[in-house]
């Protein structure tokens, strides 16, 4: 098996992104944008904004670089420093949704990815754009869980 078809991704996809912005709202609720941008007092830990912000980033380069072969500019470190509104966060996952559509809309999950793999050494190799799709799932949930976190740490749970 090579990877997942389309619309069954997409569902992953766009269910990931409800549910992290249905988090980032319950913050924005709880406390105005002052609490989305709030870094847990814990070491390294990230503010539900730049988490979110990070998925976006994870999605631009993984389906427009690697899956549609679209050159991009990004600056990971910033995606994890990055403050904002709601407004902003809800507008810019609106925009990257709409990019990753358009990126896999030749999406074939057994062919070979049109970009640079990007792997750091020792990371399994990519073969299928099937590949690639799933590891951007895998991502965001992995960081679903991480902004599950932060809330209940920022909220004081």
């Amino acid at each position: 098996m090579s990877g997942i078809d389309r619309a069954t991704a997409q569902w992953y996809v766009d269910t990931a992104l409800a549910k992290l912005l249905a988090r980032a709202d319950e913050l924005a609720d709880a406390g105005g944008d002052e609490l989305l941008t709030r870094r847990p007092d814990v070491e390294g830990a990230n503010s539900v904004y730049a988490l979110v912000v990070h998925c976006c980033g994870v999605m631009e380069r993984w389906g427009g670089e690697t899956i549609a072969g679209r050159q991009i500019h990004r600056d990971r470190a910033a995606e994890f420093t990055a403050t904002g509104t709601i407004d902003q966060l809800e507008a810019l996952v609106a925009a990257q949704r709409g990019r990753w559509v358009e990126d896999l809309a030749d999406y074939d999950a057994g062919a070979a990815p049109r970009g640079p793999d990007g792997w750091e050494e020792g990371d399994p190799e990519p073969t299928t754009q099937g590949f690639i799709v799933l590891h951007v799932i895998e991502e965001l949930y992995q960081h679903l869980g991480h902004v599950d976190l932060t809330v209940d740490l920022v909220l004081g749970r």
